[in-house]
């Protein structure tokens, strides 16, 4: 969008990343059902950052920000800057038990975690998800379509109940039933040992493949570091600039004013961050534009597309 906006100044994309920036919702639809040709993943052609004069550089940690000389540290070298965004986007969870580190137990968030499940898949029978939410359950839709048995193991009543209520929490549990899923609902795992998962309920499922999807958090160390205010998420107002002038945020970490809710909202999804990040551009360059669109998300299960539009927190 800076570019769109002719901006011809330098622009600096630092990713601690391995791979360019991809399509991270096909990383839990069709790329890991096996659907999707690899050309499918990457937002832009390879070329693309050069033609355009941005900068990227990947395997690259940002150590600290400078927000009083305007300098972000990468291993030693100090990169100045006049304006910038922070869109570290958010880390999933890991579950606090025994076992959750053995070489075939996997988040799903990045392209290396999605290739590296697709590897355990080519040879598993079994498969477990632990947590129904939405990254869960697409990966529980995905696995089943390389006709691999999946297990859903999560502490709620009804997949997806908090946000979209009962009578939807139903269908989707009836709709993964009718493919093959087998739910393990109001329960949790206790360990991993081994290929052996432990339930809190005292069963045991065996698996070649465990996925964890029990959510995720905002990477706010960074921001924390510079000394932006921060609210569970990086506090930005309308405009989406932080309490440090010069400094703004976009997706997963922003916490903004919704306009139509009246509350402060954080949204963990793709087309938010891709609008909030357009948003951001035009306002590094001066526009004062407020921020007010409204959410929306998607989701694949099967051939049944679940459409969201708006925040309910509940």
């Amino acid at each position: 969008m800076l570019r769109r906006q002719e901006f011809r100044g330098s622009i600096l994309m630092l990713s601690s990343d391995t791979a360019p920036p991809v399509d991270r919702p096909n990383l839990s639809k069709d790329y890991l059902a096996g659907s999707a040709p690899e050309d499918w993943l990457p937002l832009r052609p390879d070329g693309y950052y050069a033609e355009a004069g941005i900068d990227l550089r990947l395997k690259t940690e940002v150590t600290s920000i400078d927000a009083k000389a305007r300098n972000v540290v990468v291993a030693g070298e100090n990169i100045p800057y006049d304006r910038l965004l922070l869109a570290t986007g958010a880390e999933p969870m890991r579950l606090p038990i025994p076992g959750a580190d053995q070489p075939y137990v996997h988040t799903l968030r990045s392209l290396a975690d999605c290739r590296a499940i697709i590897d355990l898949a080519a040879g598993a029978r079994r498969a477990i998800v632990i947590g129904a939410s939405f990254i869960g359950l697409e990966a529980a839709a995905a696995l089943r379509a390389r006709d691999i048995e999946v297990h859903v193991v999560a502490p709620e009543q009804r997949p997806m109940e908090r946000v979209l209520g009962p009578g939807m929490g139903d269908f989707v549990r009836a709709l993964h039933e009718e493919h093959g899923i087998i739910f393990h609902l109001g329960n949790t795992v206790a360990a991993i040992d081994g290929k052996r998962t432990m339930l809190k309920n005292g069963g045991v499922l065996e698996a070649d493949l465990v996925v964890v999807g029990v959510g995720v958090r905002p990477r706010l160390a960074l921001a924390e570091q510079a000394g932006v205010a921060l609210d569970r998420g990086v506090v930005v107002n309308s405009q989406l600039e932080t309490s440090i002038p010069g400094i703004y945020a976009a997706g997963d970490v922003a916490r903004w004013p919704d306009p139509h809710s009246g509350e402060n909202i954080r949204v963990e999804h793709w087309v938010v961050a891709e609008r909030q990040g357009q948003a951001a551009a035009r306002n590094m360059l001066g526009q004062r534009e407020a921020f007010d669109a409204v959410p929306f998300f998607w989701s694949q299960h099967y051939d049944a597309p679940i459409n969201y539009v708006g925040h309910a927190e509940k």
